[in-house]
């Protein structure tokens, strides 16, 4: 059940009726006792058996967290700290044992068969929760965060919402326990205007999921099947535009998530700021994937960068390096991955040592409402190190990374061409999203409309409204599955 289809429309429908209508005069505990429920059933619709693995960690976790705060209480301070490195040892393993085992196993067989070695390995028939790589980070906060005091233990209920919260639970974003659970102590009532916000981003979600992301795979894919056969120029074009591809995805995917949750009276966390207008790597991963970056850098990089202070700038880039590698590893278990995230580690350092790495520049327009030149062509550099990156990340093996960066070069003009007539149509609803980028370069969306701007009049505003539905009708491609799904 993804939240761009018709049965997902029915089943929100529903929830939302019981939600409001009968619940909104009722205490915050009805409320979300109906959203633990529906949070289930809607984890639990793809395979029924994977509700078995949420219930055991949620409880898991609770107890520990219930556990840890009774240690704090009896101000017993290294028993505290061993419940929570216990948490996050028992979080990690999670991890490992349902993303890595498989590929530690094979990646240790094949160095044994290379060292001489006659061994066999049969892979084990694990089952790969999805959603997995985010609500274990949700647990793991969980009980981090009442070590460092930041909350307090809540209820059962509360936190079993919180972990299973079903617009977030598949693909993010990473709300942290501070910021949602005292969402969960008040009664919601419908809020008119949040509702239509919500209503708004999931329109704008829709459209760049359905009629770019989509419609980019088709170009992307073709590429990737057959870069051996295609033109240079081909393999540029689709390798320019994956990037905007796994942007439209899996922006298209966080604002349908955020859009839902404030219909349901609910502030989720941003989880990207036009990532595309960044001018140096810092500022890029401070733009994408904002509640993952985040998270790793609190809970990885600022006690990396504390332990590696005395050796200065190296000290600095290399808490960088280790928490890139881990963003890079967090998506899943190949050493495309892993290259993925070195290289982004390693495009840290001339920022440590060039003094820019913590440096925040507010973007500003020239006397025409255009980026200022400079700032245009560090965001095209920018852009043209993520394209890289990407080509990495999208490589099923190191090799074939290889092979089509190689290929890129090599094929010269000659080959099968990518983009028809469609194509290019496809490829300009990319150029009007980042247009649109640059204009709302200062919203927490790009289809958030100041009331003081041309779209104060509503027949404007419904305009473009139906216009996108129009679009969204006409142009949606061939139905992907959700590229973060697999993380």
């Amino acid at each position: 059940m993804v939240v761009n289809s018709i049965i997902f429309l029915l089943f929100f429908v529903v929830v939302f009726i019981v939600y409001y209508l009968p619940l909104s005069k009722s205490k915050p505990f009805y409320q979300n006792a109906w959203l633990l429920l529906v949070s289930y059933f809607f984890y639990g619709y793809t395979d029924w058996r994977m509700i078995t693995m949420l219930l055991g960690s949620t409880l898991l976790f609770y107890i520990l967290g219930a556990w840890l705060r009774s240690e704090m209480d009896k101000k017993h301070t290294k028993n505290a700290s061993h419940i929570t490195s216990l948490s996050v040892i028992l979080g990690v393993g999670i991890l490992i044992y349902f993303k890595y085992l498989n590929f530690f196993a094979d990646s240790f067989a094949s160095l044994l068969q290379a060292a001489g070695f006659n061994i066999s390995w049969s892979t084990l028939n694990i089952i790969l929760p999805i959603g997995v790589s985010f609500f274990t980070f949700k647990l793991i906060s969980y009980v981090i965060e009442i070590h460092r005091e930041h909350i307090q233990p809540c209820s059962l209920l509360d936190f079993a919402t919180y972990i299973s919260f079903f617009p977030t639970i598949l693909s993010g974003p990473i709300d942290r326990p501070d910021h949602f659970l005292p969402q969960l102590r008040k009664v919601h009532t419908l809020d008119y205007s949040m509702a239509v916000d919500g209503c708004r981003q999931i329109l704008w979600g829709m459209f760049t999921k359905m009629c770019i992301a989509d419609n980019l795979a088709m170009i992307t894919d073709q590429a990737w099947m057959g870069y051996s056969s295609m033109s240079s120029s081909a393999l540029l074009a689709a390798a320019l535009l994956y990037p905007l591809q796994l942007y439209a995805d899996f922006d298209g995917y966080s604002n349908m998530a955020i859009g839902v949750g404030k219909i349901l009276g609910f502030n989720v966390t941003r989880n990207f700021n036009h990532p595309f207008l960044a001018r140096n790597m810092a500022e890029y991963w401070r733009r994408w994937h904002m509640s993952l970056t985040s998270w790793i850098t609190d809970y990885v990089f600022m006690p990396l960068n504390i332990a590696f202070r005395e050796i200065g700038n190296w000290g600095i880039a290399l808490a960088a390096i280790i928490n890139l590698l881990v963003i890079g590893l967090w998506h899943g278990a190949n050493w495309t991955y892993a290259v993925f995230g070195l290289y982004h580690g390693l495009l840290f350092i001339p920022l440590v040592f060039s003094g820019a790495f913590g440096k925040k520049k507010k973007l500003k327009a020239n006397a025409h409402g255009f980026p200022q030149t400079k700032d245009f062509f560090k965001m095209l550099a920018t852009y043209v190190l993520v394209m890289i990156g990407h080509v990495i990340f999208r490589a099923p093996t190191i090799s074939q990374a290889y092979d089509f960066l190689a290929a890129l070069f090599t094929n010269g003009m000659t080959g099968v061409t990518l983009i028809d007539n469609y194509g290019k149509l496809y490829c300009l609803f990319t150029i009007i999203l980042l247009i649109f980028e640059w204009i709302q370069r200062d919203k927490e969306y790009t289809l958030q409309l100041s009331s003081t701007s041309l779209f104060r009049h509503r027949i404007i505003r419904w305009g473009l409204y139906l216009f996108l539905i129009l679009l969204i009708i006409t142009f949606t491609g061939q139905s992907q599955a959700f590229i973060y799904f697999q993380f």
